[in-house]
């Protein structure tokens, strides 16, 4: 059987829970997002500039990138935990004739999708909340490239993370602080520059500026666009290493 087929085969579970389960997740995802728009962009960010723009020009696009690493990753990596710990089909999976790429592309791909439908959804409100953003197709692609290098992420912590605790522990000292310091909701250009140089090489930092970039028709990134996707490939090498282990 082909990648392509045996991926599709992988993933036909976890789309069949999405399936059913379509309006309640896409909810719960949206709700922080539209908070931040609301709380940083409306309740904070009246009459200031960042970068040139209005802030809430500037905080959308930071918003629509940590919404492809929040969806994606938390969809993924605590399908995967649930399968390993309460119902053991991740296991039985491991036993089937699929390529370890197939598993990993398979169990990624319902985190590619809710996390484009949530970009998506962001980017039409985005639209409503001011007239500087630019949609364009580059803006998707950069929104499918980073939510598959987050959901390959996720991939690799729900199969190397043995229990939820040490997932809650991976959440809250590695994601969470993404979320706010790699250049979502202000510019690194206001950190002290060692710690600025630090967060600038995190991959919600590339994914910020790229979209960022583009969103707002400023020069484009490209090496961050190259971080991305070698942060990509160090996250599918991560999850083939540890399913061979597992």
């Amino acid at each position: 059987m082909s990648l392509i087929g045996e991926t599709c085969r992988v993933a036909l579970a976890d789309f069949y829970y999405f399936r059913r389960n379509c309006l309640l997740l896409l909810v719960t995802s949206m709700v922080t997002p539209l908070l931040y728009m609301l709380a940083f962009g409306y309740g904070l960010g009246q009459g200031v500039t960042m970068e040139g723009v209005d802030y809430i020009a500037f905080m959308i696009p930071g918003v629509i990138s940590l919404t492809t690493l929040t969806s994606t990753f938390d969809t993924v990596s605590h399908k995967i935990m649930v399968q390993k710990r309460f119902y053991e089909s991740f296991d039985e999976m491991l036993l089937c004739p699929v390529s370890k790429t197939s598993i990993i592309f398979g169990k990624a791909l319902l985190g590619v999708v809710k996390g484009m439908m949530c970009g998506t959804i962001l980017v039409i409100m985005g639209m409503a909340f001011t007239s500087d953003m630019h949609i364009t197709v580059q803006l998707f692609l950069l929104m499918l490239t980073s939510c598959f290098v987050f959901s390959l992420l996720g991939v690799a912590a729900g199969v190397i993370v043995e229990d939820l605790a040490h997932m809650s522990l991976f959440t809250t000292f590695v994601i969470l602080p993404m979320t706010f310091l790699c250049g979502t909701m202000f510019s690194l250009d206001a950190l002290p520059s060692a710690l600025a140089t630090v967060i600038d090489l995190l991959p919600l930092s590339q994914t910020s500026a790229c979209i960022r970039a583009v969103a707002l028709d400023w020069t484009f990134p490209w090496i961050s666009l190259g971080l991305l996707a070698v942060y990509g490939v160090v996250f599918y090498l991560l999850a083939h290493v540890a399913l061979s282990r597992a």
